[in-house]
């Protein structure tokens, strides 16, 4: 019988409605998997007068759903590779929307902190499995792009936080802004119902009837012949999908790509919960410095799309590379004193360099490993990368504390875009997946034409 490849059929499809589905709910997720996230930051100012919190306080608070977060990213990220991306993507969206409504009705530190973890848990086992999902079922030359489109919901998410905070405090306290966390368990069904399952994971379980269903919405007037079956790419590679993110060469990129994520969440997370409070001790109002923290996220938007149409017209490593410098840059200019237009330029290109970039480097990690582990790949690296995550609102809580001049808090997080570019300059690109996917193609068709 003849072999139909699952993965060259999605490869060489164009993009349309079924493709623009799985677009908006993996983007939905992402949208309030940053709400529920940056939310924190849009609060520390009221919490800390409220609950007298010092700045170690509160970036040790702003840390717990960090914590969850990179837990989330390494359990749910290798448990989608054997289990299915689909259920374990609801079951995350529901844990988080619960406890982050939840934390509307916390009434101390240490129930603020626990629903967060909670939710952490819930918030860091989405992205991998999204990102994932959404990298499986693209076209392939649009792989890079709608990664990007769809984790600029982050971007969404952020200013969502930022906007309805500006609002919504003033008028209604601080625990409103938690209470819209709780949306998306209103859409749970609907997700259910249109969310497809991987093709990976349905040829396993042996639903080709399925794939051969999804394959039509994917590529419209896609059919299997009765002398064809559907097959998917086999991986010579056994054991557990962890262990082989370090073999057949990938170990030293693999730790490459944990330090660039490291230092590039560092980055966001430690921005993103001090922003406010850097240009408020700066002497800016707290409407003002949720203007910079809204900026921000805006700017994020145009640096993943345009970066992710980049990375598919260029090479993504160099892309990479030259956004990482440019948050440097920009976080080491903010530190010093301009007029507002000049400030929220850069602030806009720091959203662009920082969050736009993580979300660049997630589309080329869901495409440097293999299928079979490749929610693994991204939920480790994301995993590890958290503890960065937990270190910026850490970081910025000491800065704060030391006193220091406001050009030396910002350049204390422009260091880690360097370093950051510095290690994905080093990642070899020879192991990854695209390349040897590539050179099997090239071999392929080398010993057909001497067969002939």
């Amino acid at each position: 019988m003849n072999s139909v490849n699952v993965g060259q059929v999605i490869d060489e499809s164009k993009f349309n409605r079924f493709h623009a589905k799985v677009l908006f709910w993996c983007a939905f997720c992402i949208v309030f998997d940053a709400y529920d996230l940056v939310v924190f930051g849009s609060v520390v100012p009221v919490l800390m007068n409220e609950w007298s919190l010092t700045a170690n306080q509160a970036g040790t608070l702003g840390s717990y759903a960090l914590i969850g977060m990179m837990l989330g990213a390494l359990i749910f990220g290798p448990l989608a590779d054997k289990l299915g991306r689909k259920n374990v993507i609801l079951f995350c969206v529901a844990l988080f929307s619960l406890f982050t409504f939840l934390i509307g009705f916390a009434d101390s530190v240490t129930e603020f902190g626990a629903y967060r973890f909670i939710a952490g848990l819930g918030l860091g086992g989405v992205m991998p499995n999204a990102i994932a999902l959404m990298s499986e079922y693209s076209p392939k030359h649009l792989k890079s792009t709608l990664v990007s489109v769809m984790f600029s919901g982050y971007s969404v998410g952020g200013m969502l936080a930022a906007g309805l905070a500006i609002f919504l405090i003033p008028n209604f306290g601080w625990q409103s802004v938690f209470f819209v966390g709780g949306l998306p368990l209103l859409a749970l069904p609907f997700m259910y119902k249109s969310l497809p399952e991987s093709p990976e994971m349905l040829m396993i379980k042996n639903q080709s009837k399925t794939v051969e269903e999804l394959l039509a919405k994917v590529k419209p007037g896609f059919v299997l012949h009765e002398e064809s079956q559907l097959e998917i790419s086999k991986h010579e590679e056994k054991g557990s999908p962890v262990i082989k993110l370090f073999t057949k060469g990938r170990a030293l990129s693999t730790v490459l790509l944990w330090i660039s994520f490291f230092m590039c969440l560092l980055m966001i997370y430690g921005i993103n919960t001090w922003l406010p409070k850097f240009m408020e001790s700066a002497g800016y109002g707290l409407e003002s410095s949720l203007v910079f923290l809204f900026v921000l996220n805006f700017g994020a938007i145009f640096g993943a799309i345009g970066g992710g149409w980049l990375a598919d017209k260029w090479n993504p490593k160099s892309v990479l590379i030259l956004f990482y410098l440019l948050a440097a840059l920009s976080l080491f200019l903010l530190g010093f004193k301009a007029n507002m237009i000049v400030l929220l330029i850069l602030v806009a290109i720091a959203g662009a360099a920082t969050i736009g970039t993580q979300i660049i480097a997630n589309a080329y990690v869901s495409q440097y490993y293999p299928s079979d582990m490749r929610s693994s790949g991204i939920g480790w690296s994301l995993g590890i990368g958290r503890l960065g995550g937990i270190a910026g609102p850490i970081m910025g809580g000491m800065l704060l504390t030391m006193n220091l001049p406001i050009n030396m808090n910002f350049l204390a997080f422009a260091i880690p875009g360097i370093i950051a570019a510095i290690s994905i300059m080093l990642v070899q690109e020879k192991y990854s997946s695209v390349v040897k996917a590539k050179k099997t193609s090239e071999e392929k068709s080398i010993a057909q034409a001497q067969r002939i």
